[in-house]
Parts: structure tokens; C-alpha cells; sequence
């Protein structure tokens, strides 16, 4: 009996300290896993990476950390833990391809943050919508057109098409394609625009403006209107400009051409 009692406790005592020491490894893994965590975040910091993908990536690396630590403080106290590895793998798979497009989303989230094609505020045209950017999320970014309308468009979407950022740069040239009658004194025609352009204070000196016959075409002779403004008077001075060539032509007597039909109809007889 005292025998039994002994092999008992000493049973007990080791599995005791198998207890105690998969604590501790839980509990020491646990902080060096935060610590990492913070690690990764600060290193991040560093290189400039957008806020929420360095928080995202912070916590990756926390809970495969502290995974890691289940799993050796498992091992201590005798545990198999391949088990647990096999199962964590399959789980991880069938997510995975019940997830697919929701990863490839996150995918190409990261590739957004990191690349940075756009931030918010700016006018862009990605993934076959054009608006203001108000959101950067993981999965997807939040668009805001023109007419006030919210428009969520997922990130592989965008990241897989053409990126048109209208806010990158300070400045947009404006450009317009004028037609007027052959009939018309195309100096005189030439004189009123320089006139318009030069009337107003938005449009830039450098780089400068071009106004020049593009084509002649068949009904009118043709001319490009190039100014130069900064990115957020582009679309004022887009409508203002095609307002005073109509009107300022009408004063002048210049003629813009506008499609016709001739028909000739032929009597009997």
C-alpha cells in the first residue's frame, strides 16, 4: 500500500512540474509573443507602412506566435501534438477554399497598402469605379462618386485593372477640341481663344497653354484648347472655358458646326 503511494506521488510530482513548466513556457511565450508583436509594429512604423495593415500584421504575428506556444506547452505535459497540427492544417485549408476570394481580396489589400497607388481623399478611377476615396480597408475600398453615391469595390478588382489616381499630381491640363466654319478667319478664331485663356487667373502661366488647328476636318477646321490648372480647378475651368468660347463666338460672329443633312428630292417627269 505504502508502495502505491509512492508511485502515486511521485506520478503526481511529475506531472506537477510537467504542469508548472507548461505554465511557465505558456505564460513566457505569451509575453515574447506580444513583444514580437510590438517589434513588428514598430519595424513597420518605421518603414512608413499604412496604419491599419501594420496593426493586421502586429496580430498575424502575435497568434501564430502564441500558437506556437500552445503547442510546446502541449508537448511538455506529454500531450501529441501532431495531431493538433494535422487538424489545425486541414482546418486552415478548407477555410482557405471556402474563403478564396475573400483572401485574394486581402491579397490584394496588402498590395494597396503597401504600394500605396492612392490615399484618401484622392479622385481615382480603379476596378471600374470613379469617385473620392473615404476608406482603405483590407478587403476592399470605399469610393464616393461625384452624384454622392457609395461604392464598395473589392480589392483584387483593383489591384487586377488599371489605377487612374486624377489627385497625384498638383496640376491637369485641360483639353479642349474646337470646331470651327471653314468660312471663319481662323486668326481671328485664334486671337479669341488666346483672349479666353488669358482672361482667366486660374489657368497657369508654366507650363504654358496651347491653342492650335488640329484637323481639318469635314465639316469644320478643328482646334485644340490646351491650358494648364491645378488638379482641383479642373473641372471649373473645363465648364467655364466651353461656356465663353460659345458665347464669345456668338459676339464675333464665329460659326461652330454642327452635323447637317442635305436632302435633294427629284420631281418626275
Amino acid at each position: 500500500m505504502l508502495d502505491k503511494l509512492q508511485y502515486l506521488s511521485g506520478i503526481a510530482v511529475a506531472y506537477g512540474i510537467k504542469f508548472l513548466g507548461a505554465i511557465a513556457i505558456f505564460i513566457v511565450g505569451k509575453w515574447i509573443s506580444k513583444k514580437m508583436a510590438g517589434f513588428t509594429e514598430n519595424l513597420l512604423a518605421k518603414s512608413k507602412v499604412d496604419e491599419t495593415l501594420k496593426r493586421f500584421l502586429g496580430s498575424v504575428v502575435y497568434v501564430l506566435l502564441l500558437i506556437l506556444v500552445i503547442l510546446v506547452a502541449l508537448g511538455t505535459l506529454g500531450i501529441q501534438t501532431t495531431s493538433f497540427v494535422a487538424v489545425l492544417g486541414a482546418a486552415t485549408l478548407a477555410i482557405g477554399l471556402a474563403l478564396q476570394s475573400n483572401l485574394s481580396n486581402f491579397g490584394a489589400g496588402v498590395m494597396i497598402l503597401l504600394l500605396r497607388p492612392f490615399k484618401i481623399g484622392d479622385v481615382v478611377e480603379a476596378g471600374g469605379a470613379t469617385g473620392v476615396v473615404e476608406e482603405i480597408g483590407i478587403f476592399s475600398v470605399k469610393l464616393k462618386t461625384f452624384d454622392n453615391r457609395v461604392i464598395i469595390v473589392p480589392n483584387s478588382s483593383i489591384i487586377s485593372s488599371n489605377i487612374t489616381n486624377y489627385s497625384e499630381k498638383e496640376t491637369r491640363r485641360v483639353d479642349l477640341v474646337i470646331g470651327v466654319s471653314y468660312e471663319d478667319d481662323l486668326k481671328k478664331v485664334k486671337e479669341e481663344l488666346w483672349s479666353i485663356i488669358n482672361e482667366d487667373p486660374r489657368i497657369l502661366k508654366d507650363p504654358p497653354p496651347t491653342v492650335a488647328v488640329s484637323e481639318l476636318a469635314d465639316s469644320s477646321v478643328n482646334f485644340v484648347v490646351r491650358p494648364w490648372v491645378k488638379s482641383e480647378d479642373y473641372w471649373s475651368v473645363y465648364f467655364d472655358l466651353l461656356e465663353k468660347i460659345k458665347t464669345r463666338f456668338d459676339e464675333k460672329g464665329i460659326s461652330i458646326p454642327y452635323p447637317q443633312m442635305d436632302v435633294h428630292l427629284k420631281g418626275k417627269g
